[in-house]
């Protein structure tokens, strides 16, 4: 199972699409790994660089639609590469969403109140986030506040995170 605790990247936009989180032109990468140092090449959000920003962090927050666009498993599979298993977000796109729990990554939804909670509490220092999945809650902190946030998880969503993905949760079910 991966871990799902770290430090946060913010990113304050909606309708991230899935050419902003691996441009298509790398698609023809023959490892996963090759495609890291173009995970959110494309993005536009003011002060954002992706070269910068996206070292040293393990969690995304942003806001609503996450992943639209194509259908491609390239996306989580750079998130991934890149140290990112867990995206929190008002909601996602399906095919983005399903994708990322088959390859044992989590996309949690929030409520829209709660997502611009953490944003106004903790985006612009270094905040970080301790998942723990027995109770279902995050919990963010930064150097002055803690809050802790219940989520939601589906029974096979959840089996698919235990088990590091589909390929991992076929192999030991059949």
């Amino acid at each position: 199972m991966k871990i799902f605790n770290g430090k946060i990247l913010f990113l304050d936009r909606s309708d991230i699409n899935t050419d902003e989180i691996i441009p298509a032109k790398y698609l023809t990468e023959l490892t996963k790994e090759a495609l890291k140092p173009y995970c959110l090449e494309d993005l536009s959000l003011p002060g954002f660089d992706p070269k910068r920003d996206i070292a040293g962090k393990s969690v995304i927050v942003t806001r609503a639609n996450f992943g639209c666009g194509s259908s491609r498993e390239h996306a989580p599979w750079v998130l991934e590469c890149n140290g990112i298993n867990l995206v929190i977000a008002e909601n996602f796109a399906r095919i983005f969403r399903q994708n990322m729990f088959n390859c044992g990554l989590m996309a949690i939804s929030l409520k829209k109140s709660e997502i611009d909670e953490i944003f106004a509490t903790f985006a612009g220092a270094e905040a970080t986030l301790v998942t723990d999945l027995a109770k279902k809650t995050f919990t963010v902190s930064n150097a002055k506040i803690s809050k802790v946030f219940a989520f939601d998880i589906g029974e096979f969503d959840l089996e698919l995170v235990k088990a590091g993905g589909w390929v991992n949760y076929a192999d030991s079910k059949y």
